[in-house]
């Protein structure tokens, strides 16, 4: 059964050999345009013909695979319509081990090999999200994965340099390969194959019961919420199955078939034979009807009729017009069972129906047809082979015409029926319109595996600092000489009294520190820091601290100014350097004791929102041109990929 591993390796090899041959089929034309012996092209393009042959083979199985819908039905169903489920995204197993090691400990500076255990339930993660199941708790595994990737990029994926990791995807309907090393693929991926999920765990809902029905509905307008948010976030993608305009039709096809399924469940506890209620319904049918027209017109453009199944577009259109005949036939009934009689609100009835028609036929009053009989009858044809397979959708087209015939021969009397006038549209309406729900799977909290790293807001990809180095701390008249500051963590070190014996050893303003000790305490908010440092004695102790560096420096807001789309940015090392214009004039002030901090004291130190700077020891080069930076990185918007 679907998405099984037999199932999806039987689409994945076809792929596979899709790309074999035609590869095959280039070189074997290039070979024939090097050479200029006849008997040898002429064996060429035999075996071009042949392979040629081949291919179109396998593109029609492929095109049976995703037609071959009745696998993914209720196996308990066997009087309602087939519903389409859309396909998984294939993706190749992928190994991040060495590309995640070197990254640790080239810019974390940590050894590699001590997140083992993260990177292997991370790629057991990916994997399973292969072949996950058709259920609740395969879309939970989707929806994990998929918040667990924004972590990933913002850890391991920088604007200045490649993981040499390739994402691969193939296209749902024709199987092409798309290979990047931009994770915005995985991240559209993923999303498109929780949408895909959700169809699957719709069509798989017995729709026999009410709550089989609002199951359905509900993962219908759920796979049209997720694929509305692929479209709308990933609007550049490189895959024609997730291209805005494929997008923009599955929309329509699951909010096709959610309004099915609410049609079925307002007939599922049975329709009563009276003259409003016939009304009513067929104008629900007409509203089946008109949403499969627009799906099907969807299809029929260029290049979607080229990619999409003929199965489907045909489908569609059979839908189309059984829904519409349904409302005809719900509209006949009402028509020919209930005859207008003296006891009828007449002028009710002939509201209702000249609202029900988008027009009247020439000649004839609503009150004129309230009196005399008349029907219209369609028939549905053009069903492809895929469709003719189907044994449902047969018997219940068969079912629908020969109800309409024995109809038709109970009112078939000599002086009826004499003049055909073609019937009118029926306007469609309903009360129980489907549409788009979000679900909340695509916001799941998740633990991000390497958060041993650090807070994300210092320790992620795109920032760079120093190699932690190590800084003995001893007290001095009990006091340390700098203030901690701490909202939000990590402990980042300010005020710090260039004087003081933390100073000399190299402790730096802004400094953030990662251990005290052999605790880590990157984590850390300050009363925790402070507590492991309210016991050192006369020998001190050491601290590892890290210093950001270049552009990673966070700058405040209101001390930057932006001329010509170059940001201009003032930091606390200019005015140091301002103040050395008169060196006698510059004071040290001496810090309160760091032990003998009070409350008030510990709050404003606490929320103070000063800036840090690097250290620059050597000269500066005030005379070196200033990179310019863009307002906004290509690489982060989604939008571009």
């Amino acid at each position: 059964q679907p998405p099984g591993r037999q199932w999806q390796g039987c689409k994945q090899n076809i792929i596979i050999y899709l790309s074999l041959t035609a590869q095959s089929c280039l070189s074997k034309f290039v070979s024939q345009m090097a050479t200029s012996n006849n008997k040898v092209c002429d064996m060429v393009l035999l075996e071009l013909s042949y392979i040629n042959s081949n291919l179109q083979l396998l593109m029609e199985q492929l095109e049976g695979l995703n037609s071959s819908v009745e696998v993914y039905q209720n196996i308990q169903e066997t009087s309602s319509i087939p519903l389409i489920p859309l396909g998984l995204k294939e993706t190749k197993e992928m190994d991040f081990s060495v590309s995640f090691k070197d990254f640790i400990l080239e810019h974390y500076s940590e050894d590699g090999s001590s997140f083992e255990e993260e990177i292997a339930d991370l790629m057991d993660l990916r994997q399973a999200c292969r072949t996950p199941s058709r259920n609740e708790a395969g879309i939970e595994t989707l929806a994990k994965y998929f918040s667990h990737i924004p972590l990933l990029e913002s850890r391991f994926f920088s604007a200045t340099r490649q993981m040499g990791i390739f994402f691969t995807w193939y296209d749902s309907f024709t199987g092409v390969p798309v290979c990047q090393q931009n994770v915005s693929l995985e991240k559209a991926s993923i999303l498109f194959n929780i949408g895909a999920l959700y169809t699957q765990i719709g069509t798989r809902c017995n729709r026999q019961t009410g709550s089989g029905l609002q199951d359905a509905i509900t993962a219908f307008q759920k796979a049209a919420g997720v694929l509305h948010h692929l479209k709308e976030t990933f609007t550049h993608t490189p895959s024609y199955d997730m291209s805005p305009s494929m997008l923009s039709m599955l929309i329509k096809m699951m909010l096709a078939q959610a309004q099915e399924c609410l049609f079925e469940k307002i007939a599922l506890s049975g329709i009563r034979n009276e003259f409003f209620s016939l009304l009513k319904m067929a104008h629900e049918a007409a509203k089946v009807g008109d949403t499969y027209d627009q799906v099907h017109q969807s299809m029929s453009q260029t290049p979607i009729k080229d990619n999409v199944p003929f199965f489907w577009s045909t489908m569609a259109q059979v839908k189309t017009h059984h829904y519409r005949s349904l409302a005809h036939y719900f509209l006949a009934t009402a028509l020919l069972d209930h005859q207008l009689r003296p006891s009828d609100d007449e002028d009710q009835q002939e509201k209702a129906l000249s609202q029900a028609y988008d027009a009247m036929p020439d000649g004839h009053s609503p009150l004129d047809i309230l009196r005399k009989m008349r029907r219209d009858d369609k028939s549905i044809h053009s069903l492809c082979r895929h469709l003719r397979k189907l044994d449902v959708l047969q018997a219940i087209l068969q079912a629908s015409h020969n109800r309409s015939l024995a109809k038709f021969n109970d009112n078939n009397r000599e002086d009826e029926f004499t003049d055909y006038l073609e019937a009118p549209d029926i306007i469609s309406k309903t009360e129980h319109k489907a549409e788009m729900e979000t679900p909340m799977a695509t916001k799941v909290k998740v633990t991000d595996f390497f958060r041993r790293l650090g807070p994300l807001s210092v320790f992620s990809a795109k920032q760079r600092w120093t190699a932690p180095r190590t800084v003995r701390l001893r007290l001095e008249d009990r006091d340390l000489g700098f203030t901690l500051r701490g909202d939000p963590v990590p402990v980042q070190v300010t005020s710090l009294d260039p004087l003081c014996p933390a100073a000399v050893d190299g402790l730096k303003e802004g400094d953030y520190i990662v251990a005290v000790g052999d605790a880590d305490c990157k984590w850390m908010v300050v009363s925790d820091v402070m507590r492991l440092l309210k016991d050192v004695d006369e020998d001190g102790i050491d601290i590892r601290v890290v210093s950001l560096m270049d552009s990673a420096l966070p700058m405040p807001t209101k001390s930057a100014t932006y001329c010509g789309g170059i940001s201009k940015t003032y930091s606390m090392i200019c005015l140091a350097f301002d103040d050395d214009k008169s060196p006698k004039g510059r004071k040290v002030t001496k810090k309160g004791s760091f032990l003998s901090w009070g409350v008030k004291n510990h709050l404003k130190s606490s929320s103070t929102l000063s800036l840090p700077t690097a250290d620059y020891s050597g000269t500066l080069p005030w005379n070196k041109p200033c990179p310019t930076f863009p307002s906004s990185s290509p690489y982060n918007d989604s939008a571009l990929y």
